[in-house]
């Protein structure tokens, strides 16, 4: 059973914000629906490698819980399950625009490898 989650007391606002996006996955996974839309499981998986099946699931259910994803399941065979961000997934994910773009200049600046989605092999940006 997954711990409830916290509600509090916090230091600050990034307590808070921090508490919501803690896992390694949940900005992925912001990212992913942010700029995809909406996704299926099946393809949310492929779009984040590395990701487990059971961390994924653990994950959107935590997202879920706080208002971030809407699960939207459609009673069909075999089951149609589709997930996208909510109002506030999406005001989050505009929050951590500004950390992306600093991100970015870092991956510049070190000259690290950007790993590409879409081909298995690290692509050098």
């Amino acid at each position: 059973m997954a711990a409830p989650a916290r509600r509090g007391p916090y230091f600050c606002g990034i307590d808070a914000a921090m508490d919501v996006v803690s896992g390694k996955w949940k900005v992925l996974i912001l990212w992913e629906l942010d700029h995809h839309g909406v996704r299926r499981f099946a393809e949310l998986r492929r779009g984040l490698p590395g990701v487990s099946e059971k961390m994924l699931v653990q994950h959107l259910r935590e997202m879920e819980e706080d208002g971030l994803v809407h699960r939207e399941v459609y009673a069909e065979v075999p089951p149609k399950v589709e997930y996208s961000l909510t109002a506030r997934g999406r005001s989050l994910n505009a929050a951590l625009a500004p950390l992306g773009a600093w991100g970015g200049e870092r991956i510049r600046e070190i000259g690290a490898e950007k790993v590409s989605v879409v081909g298995a092999a690290p692509e050098r940006r």
